[in-house]
């Protein structure tokens, strides 16, 4: 019997990228699965997952969406809250309207799904919320600032809400990807002036090698989620090809160089 067996997940951001990556993984672990996205992403969201109409920014939405996926599903065991929209540039290149929106969606919207989920999730003896952060949160990356700030908070919400919940037996932690290759990143390298060149940097900006994997998200998702991982919470697991902690050495190109 897989892990997620009888448990109700509910993954905001669902429709696409790491969201419906993680929630296709908890499905097939066993969990009932419901996905929260904006009405025009869910058109093409795959069985057996169940589509749930929100917006992160608008909190009447966000508790009916939450109150329907908690009925549709008879409760909630898992949250995770992956919505989130991206940013570029240094301190100066974005005006307050574009700090407002990203930091409602990144940061807010968390809150507001989060809120409206606790009632549901006390319910629950399996009870946990994992946050998509980033690496941005902890590691400075240029022409990121709107974004990076954003993340921050996450990884400070995390803390925070671990520390106020878990005596009500809900656990809460994040995962930290590093450059991950979703729709935005996909996006973003079709703006860029040379796609090619700019992927290639950004495959090497990371120790392994290459962008992370939507997938290798959801399984980092999954391992905080799972009711196997009791003693788990607080805490930010990086899913980053080494990116925050490892400092190799530039490759060797020539025997002189190698002795």
């Amino acid at each position: 019997m897989s892990e997620f067996e009888g448990l109700r997940a509910l993954v905001t951001g669902g429709a696409s990228g790491i969201g419906l990556a993680t929630a296709r993984l908890l499905a097939a672990r066993g969990a009932a699965v419901a996905v929260l996205d904006l009405p025009r992403a869910l058109a093409d969201v795959p069985a057996p997952l169940l589509a749930v109409a929100g917006d992160v920014t608008d909190d009447a939405t966000v508790r009916a969406g939450v109150a329907e996926a908690a009925d549709r599903l008879g409760g909630l065991d898992v949250l995770v809250n992956c919505a989130g929209i991206g940013a570029q540039g240094t301190v100066e290149d974005n005006d307050d309207a574009e700090w407002a929106r990203v930091l409602d969606v990144n940061v807010v919207g968390m809150a507001r799904v989060t809120r409206a989920a606790l009632p549901h999730l006390r319910r629950s003896a399996s009870a946990a919320v994992v946050n998509v952060c980033s690496i941005a949160a902890t590691a400075g990356l240029p022409e990121r600032a709107l974004y990076s700030a954003s993340k921050g908070a996450v990884y400070s919400l995390t803390l925070a809400m671990a520390a106020d919940h878990l005596r009500e037996g809900i656990r809460v932690s994040c995962v930290n990807p590093g450059t991950a290759d979703t729709p935005w990143i996909g996006r973003l390298l079709a703006r860029a002036a040379d796609p090619a060149a700019e992927r290639a940097a950004l495959d090497a900006r990371q120790p392994h090698g290459r962008l992370v994997s939507a997938d290798e998200v959801a399984g980092a998702i999954a391992y905080l989620a799972s009711p196997t991982s009791g003693s788990t919470t607080g805490t930010a697991l990086a899913v980053d090809g080494g990116m925050q902690g490892l400092r190799l050495r530039a490759p060797a190109h020539s025997e002189e160089e190698r002795a």
